[in-house]
């Protein structure tokens, strides 16, 4: 395929690219970039037990990690507690089990929250783990409005590809909502959202749809804030942050993420007329792509995420998680762990890249790509509007239609031999025997199980059935419900129970059959 000038004719240089750290910042939101401070390394992390998940993290920051990141189990993110029946066989599995303040506090014993940036990937308890981190700040000393990091509070995109929700769509943008409107006035350098096409992609979007879903997620919840009152776009827009997938397609990545902060900034400036150019930037996090890891031959994988981690840096991001290569047999092993971290140290510190700001801007390539993704995107997005908005595609399942759409395209291309995955469908090879598989050990489980049994038996329950009484009633009364679950978790109070007095209240959402 090649490109030329012809490609790139309509491109005007201020309407549409303009220079690093300018309107619409499609060359980036920042005028040195990386020359000045390279991304935050914030490698994805959690597993177990609190306590071996907390001995990760000090691995992790050791071995030069800039960022923490953690990620929950399975219970702890649907609201059960690790000794409901429907946490069976899933504690401690996919991230770290979180039944109560205690279990935070071994989270980050020993590392200062006034001094480490944590992105907490979280959604529908989002407004319970976010009050745990807070209250473990308050024990350790440090001042709220100090705190920095973010927490996903992404819930429309659980309705669209992952089905981690518990209420319906309006409680949770509620809770959503309660979130970014407490941390705007207590939490001013807490990042409220980062609204995810990560999983959108993981799911099967294609590159446009990612960009195209993701911000009509962000749409959704800006006119959301702004519909409650109270606070004006700019108090709270510049906090709004993003995350993104790197998939394999090198180029188009590249070009997806400028088409981003494209259509974002635009967005912003003409659609919510934020005055602010702090509103008007996207700042995003990338993970390299889980779906295109594979079990056979695990070592391509080191190759496969660092041309990834690769486009993601040409693509301006933030921050960055990259994969471990046995991600495809199990939870990361130590040693994956520190060479998928190492990948992304050889990028910043070894390869030059860092040195040039939008290094592959004006390549009519790029250039072109960048404006035919724009363009798509910008047709979904009008098909959205004209149904609604965001949540009128997820209850009338669009969403999710046309991503299983694409998934099946997708597949059947892998499947003909029109996409090469090599040692997969070319150069096939076998699933490599002898690598450490990384299990989570009944004892573990047990010592959870136990901790959890503890605090019950220690603490106030008068105290605990007094605050949670109290988040019903303000619930019922659609107060802002980050005071009352503060109140919660500070009596220690569990995940499931703070869970349990707002399903009594909201419900649970049951997803309409859509095909």
């Amino acid at each position: 395929m090649l490109f030329t000038p012809d490609n790139i004719k309509d491109l005007e240089y201020t309407r549409d690219l303009g220079d690093p750290g300018e309107y619409p910042f499609t060359r980036g939101i920042y005028p040195s970039m990386y020359s000045g401070r390279l991304w935050t390394m914030r490698q994805y992390a959690g597993f177990g037990t609190a306590k071996e998940s907390n001995k990760r993290y000090k691995y992790l920051i050791e071995h030069g990690q800039t960022g923490l990141s953690v990620a929950f189990d399975l219970p702890t993110q649907m609201g059960y507690d690790s000794d409901h029946p429907c946490s069976e066989g899933e504690v401690g599995k996919c991230g770290v089990a979180i039944d109560t303040l205690g279990d935070m506090e071994t989270l980050f014993d020993s590392i200062p929250l006034d001094r480490v940036s944590t992105s907490m990937t979280i959604n529908a308890t989002a407004s319970i783990i976010l009050a745990m981190y807070v209250a473990v700040a308050e024990k350790q000393g440090a001042s709220p409005a100090v705190l920095e990091g973010t927490v996903q509070n992404d819930i429309l995109k659980e309705y669209i590809a992952r089905g981690a929700y518990i209420y319906p769509p309006a409680a949770s943008l509620k809770l959503t909502v309660d979130i970014i409107t407490h941390c705007s006035k207590y939490h001013p350098k807490w990042n409220t959202i980062s609204i995810s096409g990560y999983h959108i992609r993981e799911a099967g979007a294609t590159a446009a749809q990612e960009i195209a879903f993701t911000i009509a997620n962000g749409i959704a919840y800006v006119d959301a804030v702004v519909q409650r009152g109270g606070l004006d776009v700019d108090s709270f827009a510049p906090r709004i942050s993003f995350f993104f997938n790197a998939h394999n397609n090198f180029f188009e990545e590249i070009a997806k993420f400028r088409a981003a902060r494209r259509l974002w900034a635009k967005i912003m400036k003409e659609q919510f007329l934020a005055k602010n150019p702090r509103s008007w930037m996207l700042r995003f996090h990338t993970q390299t792509a889980g779906c295109t890891l594979t079990a056979q031959e695990p070592e391509n994988n080191i190759v496969r995420v660092a041309l990834q981690a690769l486009a993601a840096v040409f693509g301006g991001t933030q921050s960055l998680h990259t994969n471990s290569y046995d991600e495809a047999l199990s939870l990361p092993s130590e040693q994956a762990v520190k060479l998928a971290l190492r990948t992304q140290q050889l990028i910043g510190y070894e390869s030059g890249v860092s040195e040039f700001v939008d290094p592959l801007g004006g390549a009519y390539c790029i250039e072109s790509m960048t404006n035919d993704l724009a363009h798509e995107a910008l047709d979904y997005l009008a098909e959205i509007k004209a149904m609604g908005g965001a949540i009128s595609a997820v209850e009338n399942g669009y969403f999710q239609k046309e991503i299983h759409q694409s998934a099946r395209q997708y597949q059947k291309r892998i499947e003909s031999g029109e996409i090469n995955v090599v040692s997969v469908n070319k150069f096939a090879g076998e699933k490599t025997n002898g690598y450490p598989v990384m299990r989570i050990p009944a004892k573990a489980i047990g010592k959870q199980l136990n901790a959890l049994k503890k605090i019950r038996l220690k603490r106030d329950r008068a105290r605990v059935g007094s605050v949670l009484s109290k988040l019903s009633k303000a619930a019922i009364n659609n107060e802002n419900l980050m005071p009352p679950i503060l109140d919660c978790v500070r009596a220690y109070a569990t995940v499931g129970e703070i869970s349990d007095s707002l399903r009594e209240v909201y419900g649970e959402y049951k997803e309409k059959n859509i095909f």
